[in-house]
């Protein structure tokens, strides 16, 4: 009865039109619905590689190859967790997340985006997969309509520096059940060389996003919210080795020691850390 009844709040969410539902939204929250809409729009992603701009706006993809370790850790998180549990794949993109997790025996799972593209593309997909435990709808992340202690288990990844924390945390903690966890998956803001880049590259990112990278101080205020898990920092130096592929293993090995090192684990690109709910 559980499952139906969150499948039956995520129809009544889903039925909002779309001119009530752009009204709810601050001007921040449109630019990062129409940022996102453009970015996973499959046409002009085509369009751009015909126009050879393809570099200007997604130049940075080549630099997610060398992450494997980090991603075979997050899904590994997934498939442990999700199984038997109502899983949230919170401001999901493309659904891969929520996917895993239904692949891997998750009793529902559950993906929300801003961006209604995301959302077609994801659904699209999990037809597809012939995933039947599976849903997927647009929501304001930071106000989501979902009802309180609702889901077991949520992956942020790569997504709670598009948003303003003092909402989107009581947000997060709202809808999770005590003892639930939540898995996220965000860039560092301490390495100068990534810092660096990120200016050099305007056009990838919105300004909101720009500005809110993730440093410790957030996991501090995260804090306030939820128990703190485990803390793990990845790639050091692996990042180098997206553009210099000779480079790629070396960097990949190098790291699995730097990343341990108090203080110069910092300067990883990414980091992963766990929120768990008091019971």
């Amino acid at each position: 009865m559980e499952i139906n009844e969150l499948i039956q709040n995520i129809k009544s969410i889903d039925m909002v039109t779309n001119d009530y539902w752009l009204s709810t939204l601050d001007d921040r929250k449109k630019k990062e619905m129409e940022f996102h809409d453009k970015d996973r729009d499959i046409e002009r992603e085509l369009n751009l590689k015909a126009e050879d701009t393809f570099e200007k706006f997604y130049g940075n993809r080549k630099y997610y190859d060398v992450t494997k370790r980090s991603q075979e850790y997050v899904k590994r998180w997934i498939e442990a967790e999700a199984k038997g549990n109502i899983f949230l794949d919170y401001a999901c993109g493309d659904g891969k997340h929520a996917m895993t997790a239904a692949k891997a025996g998750a009793s529902l799972s559950v993906g929300l985006d801003i961006s209604s593209i995301s959302v077609e593309n994801a659904r699209q997909d999990a037809s597809k997969k012939s995933l039947s435990n599976i849903k997927f709808f647009q929501a304001d992340a930071e106000n989501t309509k979902l009802p309180d202690n609702c889901v077991d288990r949520i992956i942020c990844s790569g997504m709670l520096h598009h948003l303003d924390l003092s909402h989107a945390l009581p947000e997060i903690r709202r809808i999770l059940k005590p003892g639930g966890k939540v898995l996220a998956v965000e860039a560092l803001d301490y390495n100068p060389l990534v810092k660096i880049y990120r200016l050099m590259t305007p056009e990838m990112r919105t300004e909101w996003e720009k500005a809110h990278i993730l440093s410790l101080k957030d996991v501090e205020f995260a804090k306030r919210f939820f128990v703190l898990g485990e803390i793990k920092y990845w790639h050091v130096t692996g990042y180098v080795g997206g553009k210099i592929r000779p480079l790629k293993g070396i960097l990949d090995y190098l790291d699995r020691f730097l990343e341990r090192i108090p203080y110069v684990q910092r300067l990883g690109w990414m980091f992963t850390f766990e929120l768990i709910k008091g019971k």
